[in-house]
C-alpha cells in the first residue's frame, strides 16, 4: 500500500513538473537530447527562474576540440626539375616558396562576403598581417592572417571548399 502512494505522488510530481515547463523534468530532457541529436547540435543552455540545465555531448566518438586558430606556414616541397637555371631565373626558386596552411577544420572563402572583392589574389604582395581568407568553423568566422611576407604565386583552394587541418591554402614567393 505505501508503495502505491509512493508511486502515485512521483507520477502526480512529475505530471505537476510537466504542467509548470520544469527544466528538470526527464521526459523534456531525453526530447532535448533527441532535439540536439535530430540537429547536430553540440550543447543547450535552459534557464527557468534561478533554475538552468545545461546540456552538452561531442559531436562524434574521438572528435577533438576545435583547435586555436593559428596560421601556419611551411616550406613547398622541392619538384625535380631539368630546366637550365636560366630558365628558372623568372620563376621562383623552391627555397623562396612558402606554404599558408590551414590551422583548422572548415570552409574556406577568399572574401569577406560574396559581393565583395577577394582578400588576396595572385601577384598580391602580402605582409604577416595581411588577411588572406576566411575560414568558417562551427558558425564562426575566423579571419586568417598570412604570417610571412612575400608575393603570392597561387591560391590553391576554391572558394567555399571545405578545408582540413594542416591543408595548403596559398603559395607565397618570400622574395617578394
Amino acid at each position: 500500500m505505501k508503495k502505491e502512494i509512493k508511486r502515485e505522488k512521483r507520477q502526480g510530481d512529475a505530471e505537476a513538473r510537466q504542467d509548470r515547463g520544469d527544466v528538470f523534468d526527464p521526459a523534456l530532457v531525453e526530447r532535448l537530447v533527441s532535439l540536439m541529436t535530430a540537429n547536430d547540435l553540440t550543447e543547450i543552455n535552459l534557464t527557468q527562474g534561478r533554475c538552468g540545465i545545461q546540456l552538452r555531448r561531442d559531436r562524434a566518438v574521438g572528435s577533438a576540440a576545435a583547435p586555436v586558430p593559428v596560421p601556419s606556414f611551411v616550406p613547398a616541397a622541392p619538384a625535380a626539375s631539368a630546366a637550365p637555371a636560366a630558365a628558372r631565373d623568372d620563376k621562383p626558386d623552391d627555397s623562396s616558396i612558402q606554404l599558408i596552411t590551414s590551422p583548422m577544420v572548415g570552409t574556406f572563402y577568399t572574401a569577406p562576403s560574396p559581393d565583395k572583392p577577394p582578400f588576396v589574389k595572385v601577384g598580391d604582395v602580402i605582409t604577416p598581417e595581411t588577411t588572406v581568407c576566411i575560414i568558417e568553423a562551427m558558425k564562426v568566422y575566423n579571419e586568417i592572417q598570412g604570417e610571412i611576407s612575400g608575393k603570392v604565386v597561387a591560391v590553391l583552394v576554391k572558394n567555399g571548399e571545405a578545408v582540413d587541418f594542416g591543408m595548403p591554402l596559398f603559395k607565397i614567393d618570400t622574395r617578394g
